[in-house]
């Protein structure tokens, strides 16, 4: 099997349209150290401040063992860490903490959250914000039969990340997680870029489910009304995409690097 790395094009333009009515409200970024929401009545963030990276470094030893020192963990079934916003990994840290989060692995971290504050979660969270975020490799293997035949694998999820569908009113993914994957710290879109195929699909599936345990669960819906209209092969494909994905500026300063003696 072949594989090729999916580069994003920030200069991309299309149509987001569809996406609008499925946005909460804005998604204008604003600065990672807002105030965290949650709906949580064990977890407050009220009293809280911005994390502390350094603080966060010596907190998430404990997690090197699953998502890696520098939260790039290197079996899938655990997600990167590393590049996502703060405010997010603290919210599904209080989220898995308080139990509206118990699907599969993760209620192996209850041990681990036990013991921690609010403010430890936002440190914790601080500090994977600062780390850089790798990324895998998409599937270029040619579909053979359906809808999608001739197409290469990973363009299947290239095509419904950049532009949807809007005659199943499936909105580009890229109005929300961004051109790069990047997400949006602000409604706390999560970074998606790069992050384990495995993981990918095993979340989108449970959108589509439309089961879960949140109390605020108005993200999880807007997911969960997008993920119904995707097929197996497409939550595959958007996956593999999903796991290539990363900017373009990356690869300049990898092969400037590799130059220096």
């Amino acid at each position: 099997m072949r594989h090729a790395r999916v580069l994003a094009v920030a200069a991309l333009v299309v149509p987001v349209i569809a996406a609008v009515a499925f946005a909460q409200s804005s998604v204008t970024p604003v600065p990672d150290n807002a105030p965290v929401q949650t709906a949580s009545l064990e977890v407050d963030f009220s009293k809280t401040k911005p994390g502390d990276p350094e603080a966060g470094q010596a907190k998430a030893s404990a997690c090197a063992a699953c998502h890696g020192a520098d939260g790039n963990s290197a079996v899938e079934i655990y997600p990167r860490l590393a590049g996502q916003s703060e405010r997010y990994i603290a919210k599904e840290m209080a989220l898995i903490a308080n139990g509206q989060r118990n699907e599969g692995a993760v209620v192996a971290m209850l041990p681990f959250l036990e013991g921690l504050t609010p403010q430890d979660m936002r440190d914790i969270g601080a500090y994977f914000a600062t780390q850089k975020a790798g990324a895998g490799v998409a599937d270029d293997t040619a579909v053979a039969e359906g809808p999608y035949a001739g197409m290469k694998f990973f363009e299947v999820g290239q095509k419904l990340y950049r532009g949807g569908d809007s005659s199943r009113n499936i909105p580009a993914c890229m109005a929300c997680h961004g051109p790069t994957g990047a997400g949006n710290p602000g409604p706390a879109y999560p970074h998606i870029g790069g992050q384990h195929s495995g993981y990918v699909a095993q979340r989108l599936q449970r959108y589509k489910a439309g089961q879960t345990g949140e109390t605020e669960a108005s993200q999880f819906k807007i997911m969960a009304q997008v993920s119904q209209a995707l097929s197996d092969q497409e939550i595959q494909a958007l996956a593999s995409y999903v796991q290539g994905l990363h900017d373009r500026a990356d690869d300049a300063q990898a092969v400037a690097s590799a130059a220096q003696p």
